[in-house]
């Protein structure tokens, strides 16, 4: 949070809490039917049950139970309107270019959408609150912008829904193209019964399994058709993350499943002639405490005044969360958010990283200092190569990006991309605000004991993007003014842009914008000049699922290090597939912070209730209302994309969001691979430096010309590794993956201002 006290002589002196954007926050949706009631009595019934269930269909019964109130929608509705303006890319979403419409997503008119809603309000066509809320809903997922979301209460704060069935998708032999099994099945099959063999899955509810499988995946979040596919599927990396990733998959009601009513039943038929039907259940968030019927419901969850004990706040724990089918880490940090492995036997020198995220818990020191580590003790222990796993990898906190790239290569070019945001009155007016209030201001980091008053102006002044003198243009030069950092540039899709930008890592207010630490190369760091691995010794392995500060590190890598990216799974079809398939934007506003900001300036900086009352007469009037905090689903996070990246010397200025680009190499998953870590990454480092390629399309041939994997002498240092990792191996049993680690973000460890929620 940032702290607004004693701020500067001549400006108001009201305190107010203003929260940074780079903390991504959650919030609580200030917020007989029969079928409520039946709820409500099962509810009652569990009193022992942490989070109970109930089915399926009962409870979307009740949620559709719920009555529309339309002069509330038409609130929400407008309430949306002031926070979709600083979605930077809805001219893009609504005209894409040829190649991005063609192959990853179409065109989607959001401004359009959001109109038609609001007419349907007007005329009163929906018949009840769910169908309202869940259109809405849709509306904002159909753009397939991670950064871009809004979950309304009538669609996530009262049910999860759920199959107790996860699937994996898997080829028989590497080659052969995938199809989706059970994942219990699997299991038995790997760890039980050496007679039983698993049957691929052929239909789902009487459709192709195929295709209902990519059907059911645009439920997503990511935007890559390929990534949305391996998101439906139960993965290791998804799971290592509890309830802050994706768990067993969106088929399960994980990630965005969890808000999808799957039907009553599932019924799943397979290869071998079988079939069996599967009951969906609900998981019950909320209280049922005198919930009679659907308009008790409403009346007690979705008018702002929902009961306290709906919003439980989990105090942080640093119990560590379990990593099914990982091996024993040389380095890990306790929730699974980064960790560092060596592997075995004729892979010994091989280090691997495994990032599912680019987050540190409370500050950034953590994953730092754990990727630091581990990349020294590799060195030290004489490993040659490096594979870099970002599955799962939802983003976190921008400069932590940076900081990698830089511990991997110090001397290369600091900067891939550009960034911009939506010139409008709204961003203009806080630019002109906040550049007036740091001119004069000294451009240095103070603690609250040196200097209170500066202290309190550089976290929510001085070090903000709406300063000119934050960040500095293409060139590397310091802008001169607000208006030379504004522009706007006109593009052709007809929406107004400011001028490009890219961040300062030796700017001394640095930590205020990384989460405390400073970047590699720079500052306090600036002595760090020795790469640890060459280019070629370095590959970068994911499922997809590459989002946000994941992103601008992919950019880092691929364009001014020249690594190579290995894609894994896919949909069951022939060829390459992308390695990047989340929202390529670079920074993630909450709503929250973006009311904040603009309250902010006007109560703090202005000099008088006339100036206050003449700022307030602009746009700024639209920021006053809570309608918007007040009907979000509890436990969500609600953002827009603030920045687009644009890539150095791209003069069609298109957002790296929409220009399609395929790995170097795909790989399919196996059965083994989704019970062991390492067979992915063996199946990596065979392909890159072992002459043994996994790849069903692209090729890495020639991209290391340093040395190859092979046999050699083991030292006693890999000897002992080789008899553990055996060891770890041998002791794997099928109760150690869990079929019940599902998303829940008021649990989550996220957080940041370059991140995708699940």
């Amino acid at each position: 949070m940032v702290r607004l006290t004693n701020i500067a002589a001549g400006l108001s002196l009201a305190s107010v809490a203003l929260s940074s954007p780079l903390q991504g926050q959650l919030y609580t949706g200030q917020n007989a039917s029969t079928p409520c009631a039946q709820v409500s009595a099962s509810v009652a019934a569990q009193k022992t049950v942490a989070t109970p269930t109930v089915a399926a269909r009962l409870a979307y019964e009740c949620i559709t139970s719920v009555p529309f109130n339309q002069t509330a929608a038409l609130a929400l509705v407008d309430g949306v309107v002031p926070y979709f303006k600083w979605q930077s890319n809805t001219a893009f979403v609504k005209d894409p270019p040829e190649e991005c419409a063609e192959k990853v997503q179409p065109a989607v008119d959001i401004w359009g959408g959001l109109e038609k809603i609001r007419g349907k309000v007007v005329g009163g066509q929906y018949e009840n609150e769910f169908e309202f809320g869940f259109e809405l809903y849709i509306l904002i997922q159909s753009a397939h912008d991670g950064h871009f979301v809004y979950v309304p209460d009538v669609v996530g704060t009262v049910f999860n829904f759920a199959r107790p069935v996860p699937l994996v998708s898997v080829s028989a032999d590497g080659k052969e193209l995938p199809k989706a099994y059970v994942y219990a099945d699997v299991l038995a099959e790997l760890f039980g019964n050496s007679t039983f063999t698993s049957s691929p899955i052929s239909k789902i509810n009487g459709e192709d399994a195929q295709a209902f499988l990519e059907n059911w995946a645009q439920y997503g979040s990511l935007q890559d058709r390929d990534a949305l596919y391996n998101n439906v599927f139960y993965e290791l990396a998804t799971v290592s993350l509890g309830p802050s990733g994706s768990g067993v998959g969106t088929f399960a009601g994980s990630g965005r499943g969890r808000l999808i009513y799957p039907g009553a039943t599932t019924e799943l038929e397979f290869e071998n002639g079988t079939s069996v039907t599967y009951d969906n259940y609900a998981k019950v968030l909320i209280p049922f405490t005198g919930i009679t019927d659907g308009e008790s419901l409403y009346k007690t969850w979705f008018t702002g005044n929902q009961p306290t004990a709906a919003t439980p706040t989990p105090s942080p724990s640093s119990k560590p969360i379990p990593a099914p089918g990982y091996p024993p880490p040389v380095l890990r940090e306790a929730h699974n958010l980064i960790g560092g492995y060596y592997l075995e036997d004729d892979y010994a020198d091989v280090a691997v990283l495994s990032l599912p995220s680019f987050v540190g818990i409370n500050t950034s020191e953590a994953f730092q200092d754990t990727a630091a580590k581990f990349l020294a003790a590799a060195k030290a222990a004489g490993k040659k190569k490096l594979v870099v796993d970002v599955s799962a990898n939802a983003g976190g906190t921008i400069l932590l990006g940076y900081d990698l790239y830089k511990l991997l290569f110090p001397n290369d070019v600091d900067h891939a991309a550009y960034d911009r945001f939506r010139a409008f009155e709204s961003t203009d007016l806080l630019g002109q605000k906040l550049s007036d209030t740091a001119e004069g201001l000294p451009r240095q980091l103070v603690t609250k004991k040196q200097n209170e008053t500066l202290y309190e102006l550089n976290d929510a002044v001085v070090a903000s993007l709406f300063n000119y003198q934050t960040d500095v243009s293409v060139n590397g030069t310091n802008f001169v003014n607000w208006a030379d950092k504004f522009g706007p540039i006109v593009h052709e899709k007809g929406d107004n842009f400011s001028n490009l930008f890219r961040w300062n890592l030796s700017d001394p207010l640095i930590p205020l914008q990384s989460g405390g630490v400073y970047i590699h190369g720079y500052g306090p760091l600036s002595n760090y000049t020795q790469q640890p691995f060459a280019a070629e010794d370095v590959v970068v392995v994911t499922d997809g699922y590459c989002a946000s500060t994941c992103t601008i590190f992919s950019e880092l890598m691929r364009q001014r290090a020249g690594v190579k990216y290995i894609s894994l799974g896919g949909r069951p079809r022939e060829g390459i597939t992308q390695a990047v398939g989340g929202v390529k934007g670079t920074n993630n506003f909450p709503w929250p912070y973006i009311q904040s900001a603009v309250q902010f300036a006007v109560n703090n900086l202005t000099s008088s209730a006339e100036e206050a009352a003449k700022l307030n007469s602009t746009e700024f009037s639209e920021y006053w209302s809570d309608t918007v905090f007040d009907r979000v689903a509890i436990g969500s996070s609600i953002n827009v994309n603030f920045r687009d990246g644009i890539r150095d010397g791209d003069e069609t200025y298109t957002p790296l969001h929409f220009v399609y680009e395929a790995s170097d190499c795909r790989i399919l998953y196996t059965k083994q691979m989704t019970v062991d870590a390492t067979a992915i990454w063996k199946a990596v480092a065979d392909s890159t430096w072992g002459g043994k390629s996994h790849c069903i399309a692209g090729d890495l041939g020639g991209y290391s010309t340093g040395s190859k994997l092979g046999k050699r002498e083991l030292t006693v240092q890999d000897k002992v590794l080789s008899r553990s990792m055996h060891q770890w191996r041998r002791e794997l049993r099928e109760q150690d993956y869990p079929l019940d680690v599902f998303t829940d973000l008021r649990k989550a460890k996220l957080g940041g201002d370059g991140i995708m929620w699940p």
